[in-house]
């Protein structure tokens, strides 16, 4: 009986990485759904849904070897998935403010509060050291409509803060 899995992997950036690790499962008969990869401060991540006959510690060790090689932290959880069931950004945010500590809690808060249900969330810092911007990219559902968030962000954006809402058209089917 197959099984899903959650396989993720952490490291310091290097070409390759996936092409190894794919392969790999491939070689393995696994199958792939979903993933997610990035880099952050030279450093890279991936989560990857797998599809496997077997136990999760069989897939680990299938895994293993080549994630040491590549001097990779793996882990593993088994998971119930539900490809092509879940909920489409109806939404983007961008905004830009100083990069000081709380920035994120504070605006992530607000949005909460208005009815955001955040489906990715990319962040980096720009500017140069003397001032450093902050800025994040959120797509997201508006569980409770579009103007509960864009006052959430007014408000936010009265403390020194820019940011814009836009409606995006996830094309289904």
């Amino acid at each position: 009986m197959k099984h899903w899995y959650m396989l993720t992997l952490v490291g310091k950036d290097r070409s390759g990485i996936v092409a190894h690790i794919s392969a790999a499962l491939f070689d393995g008969g696994c199958n792939l759904g979903e993933a997610s990869m990035m880099r952050l401060g030279g450093n890279f991540s991936i989560m990857m849904m797998v599809e496997f006959d077997g136990t999760s510690h069989a897939l680990q060790q299938m895994v293993a070897p080549v994630a040491e090689s590549m001097g990779l932290h793996l882990h593993l959880d088994r998971i119930a998935a539900q490809l092509h069931q879940h909920l489409e950004p109806d939404l983007r945010i961008t905004v830009y403010g100083a990069d000081k500590a709380g920035i994120v809690a504070r605006i992530t808060g607000a949005l909460a509060e208005a009815g955001l249900h955040i489906l990715e969330m990319e962040t980096s810092v720009a500017g140069s050291v003397e001032q450093p911007i902050y800025i994040m990219q959120i797509e997201g559902h508006a569980a409770e409509g579009l103007a509960a968030l864009q006052s959430a962000l007014d408000v936010v954006a009265q403390k020194g803060v820019e940011a814009h809402l836009e409606a995006i058209d996830t094309m289904i089917g």
